[in-house]
């Protein structure tokens, strides 16, 4: 049962992180301070028991079976859906599971991408992209002959939305792709802007949500975006499971992206007939229990509050940006005004050297380009630290990570 809290109030991280027996565990005979839920999130115990009470007492094949086991874990599965759908602002229909933000992002690129794009069309993307929101894209279009743009940031790494207009100005865009909240730089989009100008302009657009879903609230109709993706591992579910929000009227012209039993109505030799949304995008056998653990994982957050939670990650923030700015030999990326992660490099030591001692001292963060390697290329650096940061960390675990980053300059530079 989730930890009962007064949504009115300033989460309590003493109370939340009892929810989460990981967070019991020490590392090299230190506490752990686990600061890397950018790369993926802690799973609370109301998740872990939703899951093994699906695999114990209603496991079965869903949409399949007549008898009252495989009928009773439709119903799991679809109620998993229905609460991912409200969660996001969408209806079921436009809810389709996929196995994380990856998977949703080249389901579009390949099903809609190859269906519409041709020599003369333009993608355009941004230079912070993750790989994930960057590949799929460079691969549809060395298909389908369109060409690739990329608006530019500021030398704060806030977006520069001129960039992004000028790119927009010939009509030429088909898809505008871009991250909601960088998982590099933190730097928050202005969707709901962006989306008026891809419109404008006669354009589709897609937002990869996976470093914003798990902290501020995400409704796909006030933001206006014609795709969506979320991926559960990052928000306290599974990993092996995510959404992609589709607008109905884009989905349903496009053509699966992948084929087999479940997406089909009809089956001929001689060919086929597509079921109806959101079933026409998912093939075989789905990963059921976890569709359950996310929606557990979804229950959770609510009960906790999403405008309390952004409120959290926010103060945090701030209070890590101040305090890596206090330590000399620190420099760090992206705007001030950002989401729930820092990332950072210090002066004569390499990132990996730096989490390598962070990681002896009990503290978990993430070194390297992130996947995110253009970006870093634009940065001159060939990697960053990075510290992230959610509902179960507080002002304590920077303080460790203060202490442990002068801990590191005395070792390495010693």
């Amino acid at each position: 049962m989730t930890t009962a809290l007064d949504t009115s109030t300033p989460l309590d991280v003493t109370t939340v992180r009892k929810d989460f027996p990981l967070l019991t565990r020490s590392m090299h005979d230190r506490p752990l301070v686990y600061l890397d839920s950018a790369a993926t999130s802690q799973k609370p115990e109301v998740v872990l028991r939703a899951l093994d009470d699906y695999y114990r007492f209603h496991n079965a094949n869903v949409h399949r079976g007549v008898y009252e086991l495989a009928e009773e874990a439709t119903a799991h599965y679809e109620t998993a859906r229905s609460v991912l759908a409200s969660f996001i602002g969408a209806t079921p229909e436009e809810t389709i599971f996929v196995r994380n933000a990856t998977e949703g992002i080249n389901l579009v690129a390949n099903a809609w991408g190859r269906a519409n794009l041709c020599a003369g069309d333009a993608l355009l993307l941004t230079e912070m992209e993750h790989h994930s929101n960057l590949v799929p894209w460079q691969i549809v279009a060395e298909a389908t002959g369109a060409e690739l743009r990329y608006a530019a940031l500021h030398e704060d790494g806030s977006l520069d939305l001129e960039s992004l207009e000028n790119h927009l100005s010939d009509g030429r865009v088909r898809m505008v792709a871009t991250t909601f909240i960088s998982n590099v730089l933190g730097t928050v989009v202005p969707v709901g802007r962006v989306a008026a100008m891809a419109h404008s302009a006669g354009a589709l657009y897609l937002v990869d949500a996976a470093q914003a879903a798990p902290h501020v609230t995400v409704d796909v109709r006030e933001l206006e975006v014609d795709f969506l993706v979320v991926t559960g591992h990052k928000m306290l579910g599974p990993m092996g499971i995510g959404v992609l929000y589709g607008r109905k009227s884009v989905l349903d012209a496009m053509p699966p992206f992948l084929g087999g039993g479940e997406m089909i109505r009809r089956v001929r030799l001689q060919g086929s007939s597509w079921n109806e949304l959101p079933w026409k995008f998912e093939a075989g056998t789905p990963s059921v229990g976890d569709a359950v653990g996310l929606a557990a994982a979804v229950g959770y957050l609510r009960d906790l509050g999403m405008d309390r939670i952004a409120a959290h990650d926010m103060v945090l923030a701030n209070y890590a940006l101040r305090a890596l700015e206090s330590v000399p030999g620190v420099n760090i990326v992206g705007p001030r005004e950002r989401g729930a992660l820092v990332a950072f490099a210090v002066d004569g030591i390499h990132p990996h050297d730096l989490a390598s001692v962070l990681d002896e001292q009990g503290i978990a963060v993430r070194a390297g380009h992130h996947c995110a390697q253009p970006l870093h290329d634009r940065l001159g650096l060939a990697a960053t630290t990075r510290a992230s940061f959610y509902v179960y960390n507080d002002e304590a675990d920077v303080n460790q990570l203060i202490s442990g980053i002068g801990v590191a300059q005395q070792v390495l530079r010693a």
